[in-house]
């Protein structure tokens, strides 16, 4: 989707870095949040399909460095966390730190489609968001990279402790 401003970038810019996150752990305590508190559920369309999850603070940890070290080569950063976990993983890990159920609600991408409809979102926007799931059951985020320990000098945050920390927030306090 961005490969025109990459292919500008390389032609024209001395320095560049272009940051590439995977989901964020944050879509759980925004996009989720709602469907985790009132119906137990995570919906998606992901299926099986796995995702490594990455803290907003960490992507921030990296633009820090991109922004501030001259050493630093160009070129893209693909971040994520440290492990690819499907959403039936996610909502277990959240229902140990909330102590109540949450489940993985699976949808078909259409479903998804129309939930979305019914939140407010237009057609079009609605068939992205969903087509992106579909990519995630696909394998299409399968994957684990170490950039942000190779570039801030400490690991990528963990779903559990980014959980942890969350947990007044999934339980609504």
């Amino acid at each position: 989707m961005m490969g025109e401003v990459h292919a500008w970038l390389y032609a024209h810019a001395p320095r560049w870095t272009v940051l590439r996150p995977s989901w964020f752990m944050q879509n759980l305590t925004t996009q989720h949040l709602s469907s985790i508190r009132g119906d137990g559920c995570i919906y998606s369309a992901t299926a099986d399909g796995r995702v490594p999850f990455i803290d907003a603070v960490d992507i921030a940890a990296v633009a820090v460095e991109a922004l501030c070290n001259p050493a630093l080569a160009s070129g893209d950063q693909v971040l994520t966390g440290p492990e690819a976990l499907t959403y039936d993983e996610v909502a277990r890990a959240i229902s140990q730190v909330i102590d109540r159920p949450v489940r993985h609600c699976r949808l078909s991408t259409q479903e998804l489609v129309a939930r979305y409809e019914a939140s407010g979102l237009p057609h079009d926007y609605a068939v992205m968001l969903a087509g992106m799931d579909e990519a995630i059951a696909g394998g299409a985020e399968d994957r684990i990279t170490m950039d942000v320990q190779e570039i801030t000098g400490r690991p990528a945050t963990s779903l559990a402790s980014f959980l942890a920390s969350q947990r007044a927030t999934f339980e609504g306090v």
